[in-house]
């Protein structure tokens, strides 16, 4: 069996051992319940020896027993109050060690570190599904007696009883009265986030971070916007490596926005310790704008080629050899995030968020440095707006100096954006301002792109005469398309 992904919705609940479970037939209109099943599963679970994994919310398990032996990786989702899971059978696995993909897919969290046992867990459980009128599964019932053993320095044996109710087809509304039902019924809000965390006794990382203070130091806020998109590149490295939708723009983004940090503020931390790692984010943005390009592309041919009447060879230009590009890209990506070189920069890169090296602004004042990085910003993109009038319209030069324009609006944009926890409306209104600027741009550079890979397919010479014509008609669209788009940039000068 492949590894295969669902997202998990569940209540969970502590109950005192015995209590009597309630009459669930109630809870759909026409519904009944199943005749309960009982199961004993035994299940290992692996984290580094710092409990990494669970202080991030994500556990890893080996079990057997019940309907769905193998290896199990839950960890959050962007369903509100689920979480994904992917499972991978003992036949694809094997039998004892982590399975690959299941690794790669926490990579970032654990590093170089090695997972090892950190508790084993018994369940002696009943299940009962709940069915609807056509006896079609919309949740399980579960009554839990765990007995868990922590595997950690001067770990200790805990028992408990708990309740759990996973939707398997049900919606919002049946888990709301299964809520009520259920604490009618005597059950406890729990106590714990899972059997792992009151095991081993574990509390998540975001239970720890505090706020930006009021009176804040330009390191304490430069220390607090790097540890924020450090976060989001880490959450989106295990999407990225799918190829989940957008993962891979998400993911350069939070890389470009680290480097914009450290470029804003050149002398909050010392260079010798910023420098490395901005160049380094810059290596990682070069693998990742490489996939992400080939997938604009991609979705640009499509887009072009939408009503019209293609020949085959066109399609085979525009679509399937431009996916054929893009696996490659992604294939080098997924290896270059494998690497002990991308693992030493997520290192580096913690190091220079939990102890900077201070630089001789690190004291200031964080509006102030604020203000300082904003002007500059804000100074650099005025300036390459007034060189414009230098360059013939619609020249090379002038199309390459509006390329500039839309990075200098960029900086601006990310430089605002990184003082939002200040809540200064003068630079969120600078931020405005810049994105307006570089979403115009932004479209007319694509519309560059696309041109230019036009031409590069027109000028094979095997090309069908109708697919020049196409080519010809898209050529066009794209270039009314960014003429479009630089007047609606004019208007907000």
């Amino acid at each position: 069996m492949s590894p295969s992904d669902s997202i998990e919705i569940e209540l969970k609940f502590d109950v005192d051992a015995g209590l009597p479970a309630p009459d669930l037939t109630g809870l759909v209109d026409g519904g009944t319940v199943g005749e309960p099943t009982t199961y004993l599963l035994e299940a290992t679970y692996f984290d580094t020896a710092d409990t990494a994994l669970a202080r991030n919310r994500i556990t890893l398990r080996r079990r057997t027993g019940g309907t769905d032996a193998g290896w199990h990786l839950k960890r959050p989702s962007s369903v509100p109050g689920g979480r994904k899971e992917t499972a991978v059978g003992f036949d694809e696995a094997g039998d004892a060690q982590v399975p690959a993909h299941l690794r790669e897919q926490v990579l970032t969290i654990v590093r170089s570190a090695p997972l090892v046992p950190v508790a084993t867990i018994t369940t002696d459980r009943t299940v009962t599904r709940v069915l609807d009128a056509d006896g079609r599964s919309l949740a399980e019932f579960c009554e839990d007696l765990v007995s868990a053993e922590s595997l950690l320095p001067g770990g200790s044996v805990h028992r408990w009883a708990e309740w759990e109710f996973e939707l398997t087809g049900g919606d919002a509304k049946l888990l709301k009265r299964a809520k009520g039902v259920l604490r009618s019924a005597g059950a406890r809000e729990a106590s714990s986030v899972s059997k792992l965390a009151r095991a081993i006794g574990s509390r998540p990382h975001d239970d720890l971070v505090r706020a930006l203070p009021k009176k804040a130091t330009a390191l304490g806020l430069v220390q607090y916007d790097l540890a924020a998109h450090r976060d989001a590149l880490v959450a989106w490295d295990p999407i990225a490596r799918e190829n989940g939708e957008d993962a891979v723009h998400q993911m350069r983004v939070a890389a470009r926005k680290i480097r914009s940090i450290l470029a804003s503020y050149p002398g909050v931390i010392a260079p010798e310790a910023a420098a490395p790692v901005a160049e380094e984010l810059r290596l990682l943005g070069e693998v990742l704008g490489d996939a992400r390009d080939r997938e604009v592309r991609l979705a640009a041919n499509a887009q072009l080629l939408h009503r019209e009447q293609a020949p085959d060879d066109l399609v085979r230009a525009l679509i399937d050899d431009e996916r054929l590009h893009h696996e490659r890209a992604l294939k080098s990506m997924r290896f270059a995030l494998t690497t002990p070189r991308y693992l030493r920069l997520l290192d580096d890169l913690d190091a220079l968020i939990e102890a900077p090296i201070p630089g001789p602004a690190a004291a200031r004042d964080a509006r102030d440095v604020a203000a300082d990085a904003i002007g500059r910003a804000y100074s650099r993109m005025v300036s390459a707006e007034k060189r414009l009038k230098k360059y013939s319209p619609w020249s090379a030069e002038w199309v390459e100096q509006l390329h500039t324009i839309r990075k200098r609006a960029k900086a601006v944009r990310y430089t605002a954006e990184s003082v939002d926890p200040l809540g200064k409306r003068a630079f969120h209104r600078a931020g405005k301002e810049a994105k307006r600027v570089q979403n115009h741009l932004g479209v007319f550079h694509d519309t560059v792109v696309n041109r230019r890979h036009l031409a590069g397919v027109a000028a094979n010479p095997d090309l069908s005469r109708e697919a020049l014509f196409v080519l010809g008609r898209l050529d066009a669209h794209e270039e009314a398309r960014g003429r479009r788009a630089v007047k609606k940039y004019r208007r907000t000068r």
